[in-house]
């Protein structure tokens, strides 16, 4: 059979909702369900035919029900496999849960901080993305704080966590604080012996400038720190990486086994496989850049 084609723009409410970067739009045949403005941004929820129901901030793509495993499996399992130890969890942003859900797969999770600053990605993820967050805002491990997680990094005990990721936007709006030293210097401060550090790092392609600069300051700040490249299509250029960062070598690099098999028949795009292949597959131009 043929494959079936997203609605044509201007059928059943359907219009083109596009992101655009650098003179290049990357847009969906969607119905925008629900519009918006919080104190912080533009939270938009669509539905599409061809990635199901998505969330845009700005105008900016964050995820949709058939994209979102690209980004969520990808953050957190090479995190979670490689620590020494998963008993507790920060996440910082995150509100549509995708995040936190992946985390509380793994059954050694006893408490998983999430840290969002707008409610209102919260509330309408909750609404109208159920499927992204699962089970994981009825899970009585999560506990939910809506306010700025800068200030929770800054403020909280050191050695707190085992794991810390950053489900951050891109770094402009609420989510530019996300990326600087100190920043990542108070998420070190937090990290237990043995504990690992995870950010979505941008696309290497559509942020070369930023990707590079944040691996390199990752490094600086916690001595080792490696680029996990993959896709999510949705996004600008589609092609993306998540920066992983350890204070006693790269322990991140390689999978438990017992973790893993907990976890990996549940995943569509992570594996041990996948993720060794993914911390290899450092494009040339980007290994020179940090290499210099």
């Amino acid at each position: 059979m043929p494959p079936t084609e997203p609605p044509a723009p201007g059928t059943d409410n359907t219009h083109w909702v596009d992101e655009e970067l650098h003179g290049v739009r990357y847009g969906l045949a969607a119905s925008v369900i629900e519009e918006r403005q919080s104190a912080y941004q533009r939270v938009t929820i669509i539905d599409s035919q061809t990635y199901g129901k998505g969330l845009l901030l700005d105008g900016c793509w964050m995820t949709a029900e058939r994209q979102e495993r690209h980004y969520h499996e990808s953050i957190v399992h090479p995190a979670l496999c490689g620590a020494a130890s998963i008993e507790r969890v920060l996440v910082i942003g995150g509100g549509d849960g995708g995040t936190a859900r992946e985390c509380l797969r793994h059954p050694q999770v006893s408490h998983l901080d999430l840290v969002e600053i707008d409610g209102l990605v919260v509330e309408l993820s909750q609404r109208h993305l159920a499927a992204i967050g699962g089970g994981a805002w009825s899970d009585p491990r999560l506990h939910l704080t809506v306010g700025d997680g800068i200030a929770w990094v800054a403020n909280a005990p050191a050695a707190s966590y085992d794991v810390v990721i950053v489900d951050g936007s891109d770094p402009a709006g609420p989510a530019e604080g996300l990326f600087n030293r100190a920043f990542f210097e108070n998420c070190r401060r937090l990290l237990r012996p043995g504990g690992v550090f995870a950010t979505q790092s941008e696309s290497p392609e559509a942020f070369r400038e930023v990707h590079i600069a944040t691996v390199r300051l990752l490094r600086q700040v916690f001595g080792h720190a490696d680029p996990l490249y993959g896709w999510v299509p949705m996004y600008p250029s589609g092609w993306w990486s998540w920066t992983f960062a350890a204070v006693d070598g790269p322990r991140y690099l390689s999978a438990d086994p017992a973790r893993a098999a907990a976890v990996a028949a549940g995943c569509q795009i992570w594996s041990p496989r996948w993720q060794q292949g993914a911390f290899g597959a450092v494009p040339a131009f980007v290994e020179r850049e940090l290499a210099g």
